[in-house]
């Protein structure tokens, strides 16, 4: 289902950006003054979209020789901006939003950046989350000999080769475990049961992705298979490297599929997007009855069945990413 939403969302990503270019164009009078990509991240960069997925992306554009670099921007920036708004625009199926957040410096810098510009932010100023990010980063759309160009220059960044070709340093990796245990302790709702976070809680997606993630910046370097924006397959070749006992991975991937399922449940039980288990009876029994549990105590089944496969997914995440 995921690789199916993800190609969804890509062919709506490349028939605004084919729409917002001629209007662009049109406006200008003339040609495009700049290659332009589309780079996917997040889950979209991960081919792991489910139903209300945002999706995450990066816009790379480079001047054409002969045009100045303040007109190629401004046109890169109206083609992302335009591109924002046709998906955003009320169709039958539900808006896609398109996140530009993980963009250097965020909703403060610019929605699209020159090539060079990402390089000398990357080399200056990105944080090991940035770099952590850029390991889903895939072209999806636009001119592909750049996207191509984008993926070989962050290499270096997402595939860091550190001290005693150790990669991440450990300055890095301590700061990533901040990071991260800031989201959970800033994210979930106050008052909320934890457990039953599907996202950010104990044994959730986020605990598995993290993971997974920290160990392709410490060896991917090195292990050419885990270059993959693909949780499943970079999880896959740590088993078959020995960076991952076969038996803790099977629980991760238990309970990350589990929590997946869930959130795509909710969307359609619910009619929007929610990382938490519904507390309601009647909703969590609707969620549970879409994931196929049978009549009776099926909610309260579900909740067990996640509570379960989350605290052994927990177990398995805890020594490998907090050491």
């Amino acid at each position: 289902m995921a690789e199916a939403l993800t190609s969804v969302t890509r062919a709506s990503v490349e028939t605004a950006l084919a729409v917002a270019m001629r209007k662009i164009s049109a406006e200008l009078r003339g040609p495009m003054p700049t290659r332009l990509a589309v780079i996917a991240m997040g889950r979209f960069g991960g081919h792991e979209c489910g139903y209300g997925s945002d999706a995450d992306v990066l816009f790379v554009h480079d001047p054409l020789p002969g045009y100045p670099e303040k007109q190629a921007s401004d046109a890169a920036h109206a083609v992302a901006v335009e591109l924002r708004r046709l998906l955003a625009l009320p169709v039958p199926d539900p808006a896609l939003v398109v996140d530009s957040d993980l963009r250097p410096e965020g909703r403060q810098g610019p929605l699209a950046r020159t090539l060079a510009a990402y390089r000398g932010y990357y080399q200056r100023w990105s944080a090991p989350w940035e770099a952590q990010a850029l390991l889903r980063a895939e072209p999806v759309a636009g001119d592909a000999a750049l996207g191509a160009e984008f993926i070989a220059m962050i290499a270096e960044f997402r595939y860091p080769e550190g001290p005693a070709a150790e990669g991440i340093t450990a300055a890095a990796v301590r700061e990533i475990r901040r990071v991260k245990a800031r989201m959970e302790a800033e994210r979930i709702p106050r008052g909320a049961d934890r457990a039953l976070h599907v996202k950010l809680g104990p044994g959730g997606l986020s605990d598995v992705e993290w993971t997974v993630q920290l160990l392709q910046l410490r060896h991917a370097h090195a292990l050419p298979g885990l270059r993959t924006t693909r949780t499943g397959a970079a999880m896959a070749v740590a088993v078959q490297a020995g960076l991952l006992p076969a038996r803790d991975a099977a629980a991760l991937m238990a309970a990350w599929e589990l929590a997946a399922r869930i959130r795509n449940a909710i969307v359609l039980v619910g009619g929007r997007p929610s990382d938490m288990l519904p507390a309601r009876h009647r909703e969590l029994t609707a969620v549970a009855r879409l994931l196929g549990y049978p009549p009776g105590d099926a909610g309260q089944a579900l909740e067990e069945d996640y509570r379960r496969a989350a605290r052994r997914a927990r177990t398995v995440m805890e020594p490998l990413f907090y050491g």
